[in-house]
């Protein structure tokens, strides 16, 4: 058997000159040498550099200590036992880089003996021995011991009968040292016959290791259960494992020699070999890429790595890749990440509804928040009741229930959506129909397919058409629910390439319409609890405001925005006789129904004690002492401020006292203003400022005495009254809000009412919620041309005769001569009871306005007492009389006494 070799420059085959002269060489070289002496030294001469000298066996190895030059191939030579002491340089070894290099494969040529012909480079690496030491001698002459020496050359033997040989051996360095090489020992022959040996030497650990790598690589590449991809520069396959054949359904043949999009189809081929040319050319590794499944046959998702390839000078040789199955993971990640978006929007539903108390907006809150991350589509749709905060019906849901479409919200607009998804539409049903199950049982229902529609409502519904029309295939209808009651419908629907809903879409819907129908039974109730508090508390403001002669008012209220937290503001206009009027604003301290109620007691009793004609300041101290009884309950005191006013027009005077209230605000008109129109007319602004009152302390307090002030006002001056609520805001000063309300007021307005709106529009945007009173009067000077006339009489018996001929001068005078006998019997009976108690000068005054009005004043500060008189009695029948004949009457402080005034209806008034 015939094997050809490397020999570091071995054997040629003949047929050149230059063949013919190596084989020359190669047989002096196998010739036997003649045989040494046991010291190792050469006979005769000077030895040839170039002729190979026989070595002692390997336990007696000289080695000197001078070394060969510095600069040959290996480790630096020592001259060989018995050899030359310079050795000659080596050769340069070449570059690294190949599988060759890491495994430093030597080759040496022998004779058939056993001797070395030729030694390579790599021999000399390996072990150390340059070839000029070696070249002639003996093989075995590095083996370390007899027994390895006999195991030599029974392969040498072994060798030349078989033709080859291959096992282990051990050999011994330069350094006495020794290698375990893998050794293989091929047959050579020349083109004469003559039988060579080649063997290949490799160092056993470096073998193992490589055997070991590629056991590793192959247990990898065939045995993972990753799909592994080798491309070349060109990006063509060179090598796949089988797990990826398997995966792309392609056989291992029909991979090599390919591209990607060769092999997979276009779709998915474009977007890898995108990733594979970008790891290509920047070398930047792609690692853990999910894509879905290219081949449609094996549906799920991949995971994919590629990273480049190079030798280890550098060189590109391509990519390798890593493909792993991973649809188990990415749907358990997606079913995870799934239930996170749903829980989100759970929370993010409940937040943007949590401080929500309106049907409608929490409607349209809902529906908006399922689109368009659950559904394409969606309507809620409510009972009438819940929507008006009214009680749920008792009874089972019908065809006759009233339902309302308040919450829509759509992917898209156009006419379909308009028709199927319009808010406010009233919803009818048939019973046998989804949403007629739904309402009486509700039971969810899962519509899927588009034949179904027709059975939502009722057949022939235009929304229902409109829906097909959209393309609309899946729907779930699923009911609002609180304390088990069925208060609306939700409905979501999927159109187009969307998938339709599934069972765990529809536990997600029923869910979140739970937390819906909750918050919609919330808003009812307090709808509902609203809407009765604010039924109390305007039942107990005044519902009829009365424009009374003298004054115009303008009043707003508005209730706080804390829901069913009415607040105990309040305002009125009580009339007074003799055409006064009486202006208050007060407040309650405290929220709620109890504020309120309290606030309509405290209302009723002002107006009662207005009733009495009482000074400002004596009113305020009578509900002072009736705070016990006014109180919320009888743990809790009461609390409140109030401002009364009272504007006598036939004076121009104004009487105020405040409880620990906000002071008025009074603007006077300048002196080029035109003058104003009592009634509905412009007002022509001014100067305003801040009444200087005393403060008084609040109702309920004590300790503090209440004090009026009277004022002289100009005509046409606008007087303001208000509450806390106008003014005040959580980050300033009342002065701040005091003093807007002055610099709105002073503007010109085109009436009283339109004034009120702009003192409303600049309220606070971050004020405390409360409720606002507002009062606004323009004070006037009396009716133009009503007719008045007034006396001051002598304490004396004579002023009542005296009193009688004036009141009857004077009403025939303006033209009233069927008053004159019931007003002179009256005026007579007043100024008969000043005569006798007083003793100070009497006033007599005439009023001819809707009534004929007579007062009678006088310096005693004690009212008159009605009393009924005995047949024996020859007096106490004047007040009788008064309260018999008169329309009106009463009494009343002013100064230091008092004044006891009647009323008379005129002849053909509704009065009379």
């Amino acid at each position: 058997m015939s094997t050809t070799g490397n020999g570091g420059g071995g054997a040629r085959r003949a047929g050149t000159a230059g063949g013919a002269a190596a084989r020359a060489r190669l047989r002096r070289a196998a010739r036997p040498a003649a045989p040494q002496p046991p010291s190792g030294r050469r006979r005769g001469g000077p030895a040839d550099p170039g002729s190979a000298q026989p070595v002692q066996s390997a336990p007696t190895l000289a080695v000197p200590e001078s070394g060969v030059q510095p600069g040959l191939r290996s480790r630096p030579g020592r001259p060989f036992p018995g050899g030359p002491a310079d050795a000659g340089p080596g050769l340069g070894a070449p570059p690294g880089g190949s599988l060759l290099d890491m495994l430093k494969v030597a080759i040496a040529i022998l004779d058939t003996s056993g001797r070395v012909v030729l030694w390579s480079p790599a021999a000399e690496e390996l072990l150390g021995w340059p070839s000029e030491l070696l070249v002639g001698r003996r093989i075995d002459e590095l083996i370390p011991d007899q027994e390895q020496v006999a195991r030599i050359r029974a392969a040498i033997q072994g060798a030349l009968r078989n033709g080859r040989w291959a096992g282990h051996a051990e050999l011994r360095d330069r350094d006495a040292r020794p290698v375990a090489v893998d050794a293989r020992i091929s047959l050579l022959v020349d083109g004469d016959g003559t039988p060579f040996l080649q063997v290949s030497l490799a160092e056993a650990a470096a073998v193992r290791a490589v055997e070991r790598d590629l056991a590793v690589r192959d247990a990898l590449f065939e045995q993972s259960p990753l799909g592994i991809a080798i491309l070349d520069g060109d990006l063509r396959y060179t090598a796949v494992n089988q797990t990826l054949a398997q995966m792309n359904g392609v056989a291992l043949e029909d991979h090599v020699g390919r591209t990607t999009g060769e092999t997979l189809p276009e779709r998915a081929a474009d977007e890898i070999t995108a990733i594979q040319r970008q790891v290509l050319a920047t070398g930047e590794p792609v690692i853990d890429v999910t894509l879905a499944s290219p081949v449609t046959t094996r549906p799920g998702y991949r995971s994919i790595s590629y990273s480049r390839m190079t030798d280890r000078s550098g060189r590109v040789l391509g990519i390798s890749g890593t493909v792993m199955d991973v649809t188990e993971r990415y749907r358990a990640v997606a079913k995870v990440e799934h239930a996170r978006r749903r829980l989100s929007l759970l929370n993010e539903f409940g937040s943007r509804v949590g401080d929500l108390l309106d049907a409608a907006r929490i409607a349209q809150e809902l529906a908006s928040s399922v689109v368009p991350r659950l559904t394409d589509h969606s309507a809620v749709i409510l009972l009438q009741a819940v929507a008006h905060g009214d009680d749920l019906p008792r009874h089972g849901h019908d065809r006759r229930t009233s339902l309302l479409q308040l919450g829509t919200a759509s992917v898209q607009d156009g006419p379909e959506v308009e028709v199927m998804l319009r808010r406010g539409a009233r919803i009818t049903f048939a019973e046998d129909s989804t949403c007629g199950r739904v309402l009486r049982t509700g039971v969810p229902e899962l519509l899927s397919g588009a034949d179904q529609l027709d059975d939502v409502t009722y057949p022939g519904d235009p929304k229902m058409q409109a829906a097909r029309d959209l393309g609309v295939h899946s729907m779930l209808v699923v009911p609002l629910r609180a304390r088990g009651i069925v208060i609306g419908l939700l409905l979501v629907s999927r159109a187009g390439y969307r998938e339709g809903f599934d069972r765990d879409d529809l536990a997600f819907t029923v869910e979140l319409a739970d937390r819906a129908g909750s918050s919609l039974d919330n808003a009812r109730l307090y709808a509902r609890e609203r809407t009765a508090a604010l039924t109390l508390q305007r039942t107990l403001l005044p519902q009829q405001v009365p424009q009374p002669t003298g004054v115009e008012v303008a009043y707003r209220y508005v209730p706080g925005s804390s829901g069913t937290e009415v607040g105990g503001d309040w305002f009125d206009v009580i009339p007074l006789p003799g055409d006064r009027t009486a202006l208050v604003v007060g407040d309650v301290m405290g929220h709620g129904l109890r504020a309120a109620a309290t606030m309509g007691r405290l209302r009723t009793a002002v107006r009662v004690l207005a009733a009495l004609d009482l000074p400002p300041d004596v009113l305020l101290r009578h509900v002072h002492e009736l705070a016990d009884d006014l109180a919320q309950g009888p743990d809790e005191a009461l609390l409140a401020t109030c401002v009364y006013a009272v504007f006598d027009p036939g004076t121009a005077k104004l009487t105020v006292a405040k409880a620990g209230h906000i002071p008025p605000v009074l603007v006077v008109p300048g002196e080029e203003a035109v003058e104003p129109t009592r009634t509905g007319g412009p007002l022509p602004g001014g100067a305003g400022r801040i009444l200087d009152l005393p403060s008084g302390a609040p109702l309920g307090v004590g300790g503090v005495p209440f004090e009026s002030v009277e004022l002289k006002i100009p005509e046409g001056s606008l007087l303001a009254l208000c509450t806390d609520g106008l003014v005040e805001s959580r980050d300033k000063d009342l002065d701040v809000g005091l003093g807007r309300l002055i610099t709105v007021l002073q503007e010109p307005y085109a009436s009283i009412q339109a004034a009120c709106e702009a003192v409303l529009d600049t309220m606070e945007q971050g004020r405390e919620p409360d409720d606002v009173a507002l009062l606004l009067a323009r004070l006037g000077h009396g009716q133009a041309g009503t007719p008045t006339a007034g006396w001051t009489l002598p304490a004396e018996p004579t002023a009542v005769s005296r009193a009688r001929r004036l009141v009857r001068s004077t009403l025939t005078e303006w033209g009233v001569e069927d008053l004159t006998d019931t007003a002179e019997l009256l005026v007579s009976e007043l100024v008969t009871n000043a005569v006798r108690y007083a003793s100070a000068p009497i006033g007599v005054r005439l009023t001819l306005g809707e009534t004929l009005l007579a007062e009678i004043s006088d310096p005693l500060p004690d009212p008159p007492r009605e009393r009924h008189a005995a047949e024996a009695d020859e007096g106490g029948r004047g007040l009788e009389l008064v309260h018999r004949l008169a329309l009106h009457w009463g009494a009343r402080a002013e100064g230091i006494g008092k004044v006891v005034w009647f009323e008379l209806a005129l002849p053909g008034t509704e009065r009379a």
